[in-house]
């Protein structure tokens, strides 16, 4: 005798409970990009490329006039895109996500809703107690970039921009170094029958093994130093070859500086970076050489590192030349441009997917690692400690 068909799917039998936990509701984001007005500051969140994926998805995406400029992405590319493309500032920050690369200035604050997801770099150390009471009046949720996590626990936002700052610090040495620019005239590239050029870099993080590796593409000799013996030899692997190392001797140091015609201070630390090379080392070097002092946004690790713009880049001590910016990825805005957007883009579709904020970092550690206000509830111990602030653990606060 055959058994009778249930008059239910298996999926009605499910009780109400579980069906919570099975199912994601599938949001659609309404995301701001609004143009950024920080000094010099000329990227852009999202590409025309990323804009067109988000839209495929169902999302909305609405782009202040002219915040591609700065990267060499038209209007019409964004238009063309899918994207919302307005003169009206407020509208955009009118959102319910904003994603920008600087922080918001308390003015743009104003012009922000409550309960609005902000996405945004944080820049701990250059913040005010009144940026974060304006967050917490609106009762915005806010990631930062500099604390998202991967899933290999790394941070992908600093490393990337890190890469290009590494690599970037050897072009622009390069530039200082040509007679156009009143170098001495000495060109990167082991050309035969020619001294290759000496480069010291100090620091063995993402920067310093990016630095050196387009030195050494471009022909040049590396003397790196680094306290961490473990950080020189995964840069040694990294390079998949052999070059001078050494921990931060004085002795070691002041005999490189001297013969080098390229130092890069790559070092970070805790609050500040460490001065590793004194007025006196600098006194050494040999006139004509150049120093670019990637650290100089924590304060620098030469002595004489004084903080310059991209409008005048460098400065005279001594007869060596002192490169000294901060922000250098907004130098190459395009490059940087894509590597954000291709870093966010995913975490954005997911979002989506997900059905809010909320259920992603409820998934995901890594984006949740990044998250320092919720609702208008301070969650980084980092900033409270900072800025003498009470905080709350996000992890009792979204369940």
């Amino acid at each position: 005798m055959s058994k009778p068909l249930s008059p239910f799917t298996k999926a009605q039998l499910l009780p109400l409970e579980e069906t919570l936990e099975v199912y994601k509701k599938k949001g659609e984001l309404f995301i701001g990009i609004p143009k950024e007005t920080h000094f010099q500051e000329k990227r852009v969140c999202l590409t025309p490329d990323a804009v067109s994926a988000l839209v495929s998805n169902g999302h909305k995406v609405m782009v202040e006039s002219g915040a591609g400029e700065g990267a060499n992405f038209r209007d019409k590319s964004y238009s063309d895109a899918g994207a919302e493309v307005t003169r009206d500032t407020a509208k955009v920050f009118a959102n319910p996500i904003i994603l920008k690369v600087e922080p918001p200035s308390l003015d743009e604050i104003k012009l922000i809703n409550p309960h609005t997801l902000l996405i945004s770099a944080l820049q701990l150390k250059t913040q005010q107690k009144k940026y974060f009471e304006a967050l917490a009046s609106k009762r915005i949720t806010a990631l930062a970039f500099e604390f998202i996590k991967d899933e290999d626990g790394a941070y992908p936002v600093v490393r990337s921009l890190s890469e290009i700052a590494g690599t970037a610090s050897i072009l622009i040495a390069s530039e200082l170094l040509s007679n156009i620019n009143g170098g001495n005239g000495l060109m990167f590239g082991n050309i035969t029958g020619v001294p290759p050029t000496e480069v010291v870099i100090i620091g063995a993080g993402t920067v310093g093994e990016f630095a050196a590796r387009s030195a050494i593409g471009l022909g040049a000799n590396v003397k790196m130093f680094d306290n961490s013996i473990s950080k020189l030899r995964n840069v040694q692997f990294n390079l998949g070859q052999t070059i001078y190392t050494s921990t931060i001797q004085p002795k070691n140091l002041i005999k490189a500086l001297k013969r080098c015609d390229i130092a890069i201070g790559a070092v970070r630390g805790t609050n500040r970076a460490p001065v590793i090379v004194t007025e006196d080392m600098v006194s050494c070097m040999k006139s004509g050489s150049v120093i670019i002092d990637v650290s100089i946004d924590m304060g620098g690790c030469f002595e004489t590192s004084e903080v310059t713009n991209h409008d005048n880049p460098t400065f005279d001590y001594n007869g060596v030349t002192h490169y000294c910016v901060p922000n250098i990825p907004a130098r190459y805005s395009r490059s940087a441009s894509v590597t954000i957007s291709n870093i966010f883009t995913p975490y954005l579709l997911q979002i989506g997917e997900d059905g809010g904020i909320e259920d992603a970092i409820r998934y995901d550690r890594g984006l949740k690692n990044g998250l320092y206000f919720y609702h208008g509830i301070l969650t980084n111990k980092s900033v409270a400690d900072w800025f003498s602030l009470s905080y709350s653990d996000v992890n009792l606060l979204i369940f």
